[in-house]
């Protein structure tokens, strides 16, 4: 459909180069050309942002993968950049998994359609560093620091809350998790990927433990209500798309609230709801690749999308920004689309870097046989 931390952040920055004369010292910026795109750790490596530019346009080409248009208005991010820059952006493989995005960049290693960037749920983010290029956008003081690597390796970008979206026509709305262990609910519902995989799935499962009154520490309990969903006959092993839900296949679907209303906005009795009490929430992740064919406009996208403009966008999509709270004291938040999604309310749960790693652990251990 849409496939789509808490480590104190160090600010880190390369010291000018400085050329020496008998007599004077003066700096000495780089020209786009002298610059090793590929080890650059922010735009002033290069000499400043227009040189980045100016290095980004010379590669003429971005690629980016699991990024659909219809995933928190990714759609018009990836227009704005191609028509800012004047640089084409390759979009690959929109709906695979997190997981399946760090197999592709093995996959396409030394090749030039590999992906740049990356996006990424946040276990398999904390499990893939050895794949990322540290990177410090130019407003990396807006990003708060328990959501950024402190050298830039990953970055936090934007958050929904776990939702339950639904076919009002077939379906009447759940109230609770109990809800959908109902007869009403007979091969309906369904999960966006794998929770092994994907991002979103993970949170769904993430939301069932909260839900049922464990904690983030151990997801044992929300693994026994997706087995006691299945054992109901009411899960069914199906990657919600956005061609499932519009085809009825798939009833009911655990996503961000930004994909499931994005649903809402094209199909008939498509509704989103959130249950009372805890509300799951879960950054994304970008992160440059190491072996980026195209290392300068890999750059280039990470300040894009860290900017005022890009961020809004996310708003615009249904989606959180990670810097909404310096674009809220600066006045930059577009208060019109803010106003349309709403503040997150009730008890907002977060994994840990640790919470996460486990919950991995015990779903690769445990999942399958639960819905087997």
């Amino acid at each position: 459909m849409f496939r789509k931390r808490h480590l104190a952040g160090i600010a880190i920055f390369a010291a000018a180069a400085i050329t020496l004369s008998a007599c004077s010292t003066a700096a000495e910026t780089p020209a786009a050309t002298d610059v090793d795109a590929a080890t650059a750790t922010s735009a002033d490596d290069f000499g400043g942002l227009d040189a980045l530019v100016a290095a980004a346009q010379e590669e003429g080409e971005l690629n980016v993968i699991a990024l659909p248009d219809n995933w928190a208005n990714y759609g018009e991010i990836k227009a704005m950049f191609e028509e800012k820059y004047d640089i084409v952006v390759n979009s690959a493989d929109p709906d695979i998994s997190s997981a399946e995005e760090i197999a592709a960049a093995d996959n396409l290693a030394g090749q030039d359609t590999a992906p740049d960037v990356f996006d990424l749920g946040t276990a398999v983010a904390l499990a893939s560093t050895d794949y990322f290029a540290p990177y410090q956008v130019a407003n990396w003081d807006e990003i708060p620091e328990g959501n950024k690597e402190s050298t830039g390796l990953w970055v936090n970008d934007y958050t929904g809350s776990m939702s339950i979206g639904y076919n009002s026509n077939d379906v009447p709305k759940p109230e609770s998790l109990d809800d959908l262990l109902g007869d009403d609910y007979k091969g309906a519902v369904a999960l966006n990927g794998d929770p092994t995989q994907a991002g979103a799935a993970f949170a769904a499962v993430g939301l069932a433990t909260v839900q049922q009154g464990g904690t983030l520490d151990d997801f044992q309990d929300g693994i026994d209500y997706f087995g006691e969903l299945n054992a109901a006959g009411n899960f069914i092993p199906v990657n919600a798309t956005p061609a499932t839900i519009a085809s009825g296949e798939t009833k009911v679907v655990f996503d961000w609230s930004y994909n499931n209303l994005s649903q809402a906005a094209v199909v008939d009795g498509w509704e989103v709801t959130t249950l009372p009490g805890a509300a799951y929430t879960s950054f994304y992740n970008q992160a440059i690749s190491k072996d980026a064919p195209h290392p300068a406009a890999a750059r280039l996208w990470q300040e894009f999308l860290y900017s005022a403009e890009a961020q809004n966008l996310f708003i615009v999509g249904g989606a959180y920004p990670v810097t909404i709270e310096a674009m809220n004291e600066a006045g930059s938040t577009d208060e019109d689309a803010i106003a349309k999604i709403g503040n997150l309310e009730g008890d907002i749960v977060t994994p840990t870097e640790e919470q996460a790693a486990a919950a991995s652990a015990l779903l690769a251990e445990k999942w399958a046989a639960a819905i087997g």
